[in-house]
């Protein structure tokens, strides 16, 4: 899963990356709106961590560009503006969520799961799809009770396959979701096609039927 933080004090967006990476979140960062509005245009998030307050520009008017956007990504603010006029106003805009600073860096990342689990999985900590069950919290995957062996990679993919069912995502959406802005650098996507293949393989091992399927020339797609 992919987190954007958009946030002017370096060394506090740092803390944040570094405490979210260790959760197993791949976590970009932009100092200031119009770094912010650059990524947002170009690229694709699981959520969204806001600050209010920034440099260039009014972090209000971020959140209703990206409210205007057809996108799936959850949005929490993270502002020192606590007040309930300030809460209302962005929630009314759009936000998920509203945590003011100073605050601990566990309950940040309880925030973003609930948002994120909201808005692909219908509030649900088990995925049942079938003979395949996943669990957010523990961040693991099973089939018929047999675990399934997957890289923190793998398990990545999995999920946003499985919350993007039914649709087909290209393989560039694919390698900037698991390499974030790096893809851009990529000469090529084989690597999508080996953690495709990894996964598939992993599956159908433990007796899963086979959901992954090629759009060719287009990407791929969880189809159920």
């Amino acid at each position: 899963m992919k987190i954007l933080i958009i946030e002017d004090e370096q060394e506090l967006a740092n803390n944040i990356a570094t405490y979210l990476k260790e959760q197993n979140y791949q976590c970009e960062l932009a100092l200031n709106y119009h770094e912010a509005v650059l990524k947002i245009e170009i690229y694709e998030y699981d959520c969204i961590l806001l600050d209010l307050m920034l440099p260039d520009g009014e972090g209000l008017q971020l959140l209703e560009i990206l409210r205007n956007q057809s996108k799936q990504h959850g949005i929490i603010i993270i502002s020192a503006k606590n007040t309930v006029e300030a809460k209302i106003t962005g929630l009314q805009l759009g936000a998920d969520d509203y945590l003011a600073k100073p605050f601990h860096l566990s309950e940040l990342g309880a925030r973003i799961f609930s948002v994120i689990r909201r808005n692909h999985f219908g509030s649900s900590n088990h995925i049942h799809l079938n003979e395949l069950e996943i669990d957010l919290l523990a961040k693991t995957a099973k089939v018929k009770e047999h675990t399934v062996p997957l890289t923190k990679k793998e398990f990545d993919l999995l999920l946003f396959l499985i919350g993007n069912k039914n649709k087909t995502i290209s393989k560039a959406a694919l390698a900037e979701h698991l390499s974030g802005d790096m893809a851009d650098m990529l000469d090529n996507y084989d690597f999508v096609y080996s953690h495709i293949k990894n996964l598939k393989k992993k599956l159908a091992e433990a007796g899963c039927n086979d959901y992954i399927k090629t759009t060719y020339g287009m990407g791929y797609k969880w189809e159920s």
